[in-house]
């Protein structure tokens, strides 16, 4: 355990040494200030709450921000080490090799969890400075915070599969693209279209629920987006399929297995890998 933080650490302060704490904070922080700042427009026509807005909104642009940031952090994570030499130096240590992935792991996701916590937790805060919030806001909020944690966690992980899976930092790179189009725009396009074809002749209610759990960021949408009649009715969405099979305990479930089966697999394939 030790070992495994010592390699989470050095993860945290190489990501403020090359200043992606501070870029990532900000980044969420400038987007969520100008969400409160300037996303409350619509609360008065439809009679929900400045905050409820705020939710909706940034859980839409999340969907986008988030995956990115965290393939970012986490597609070099293993090969860009190889390339540099250092993965020989680290492997000499009394570590083992998961201790080495699920710390590059928990490095990372702390980063992205810090990033998330004070940007987001901006917007909170000047959203209860103006008042502009209901008491019943503020656990939405915080599930939007934590949720959208899980979704950057799971992303970290598809990022350190791909890049211990690969010998290159270069294909590794053009892996975490690949994996961000096909997660967050590819697949529901390919989705919407498959059934426009369809008709309802194959895809019912309950198969389509369950290619939705296929793809995190339709997990996260489903979360925050249909959580609450507020945000139902902001965001246009109701709950797929036979809403009943999709329990938030289910979305929950789908979520974390987002996170714990790429892990998996990368302690897997890196045990198998030579340096």
């Amino acid at each position: 355990m030790n070992a495994l933080l010592t390699v989470a650490g050095q993860e945290i302060r190489a990501g403020i040494r090359n200043r992606w704490v501070v870029a990532t904070t900000l980044i969420l922080a400038a987007l969520a200030l100008s969400l409160v700042l300037l996303g409350s427009a619509p609360a008065g026509t439809t009679g929900a709450s400045p905050t409820a807005v705020v939710v909706v909104s940034l859980a839409t642009l999340s969907i986008f921000l988030v995956p990115l940031i965290a393939l970012l952090l986490s597609f070099d994570a293993v090969v860009g080490e190889a390339e540099r030499g250092t993965l020989l130096l680290l492997l000499a240590y009394p570590v083992a090799r998961w201790q080495v992935v699920l710390g590059k792991f928990v490095g990372h996701t702390a980063i992205l969890a810090l990033a998330t916590v004070v940007g987001y937790g901006a917007a909170a805060l000047l959203l209860f400075l103006r008042d502009a919030a209901e008491p019943g806001d503020w656990a939405g909020f915080a599930g939007l915070i934590g949720t959208s944690i899980l979704l950057g966690a799971a992303f970290v992980a598809l990022g350190s599969l791909a890049s211990i899976a690969v010998r290159e930092r270069a294909t590794a790179a053009g892996l975490a693209v690949a994996l961000w189009l096909v997660f967050v725009l590819i697949y529901d396009s390919a989705l919407l279209g498959l059934l426009v074809v369809d008709q309802g002749q194959v895809v019912s209610g309950g198969l389509f629920d369950a290619l939705l759990l296929l793809n995190p960021t339709d997990v996260y949408r489903l979360i925050n987006l249909t959580g609450s009649g507020a945000a139902s009715l902001l965001s246009g969405m109701s709950a797929p399929g036979e809403a009943d099979q999709l329990s938030t305990k289910l979305l929950y479930g789908a979520l974390c297995a987002w996170i714990l089966v790429p892990l998996g697999l990368g302690v897997l394939v890196f045990s198998k890998r030579q340096p």
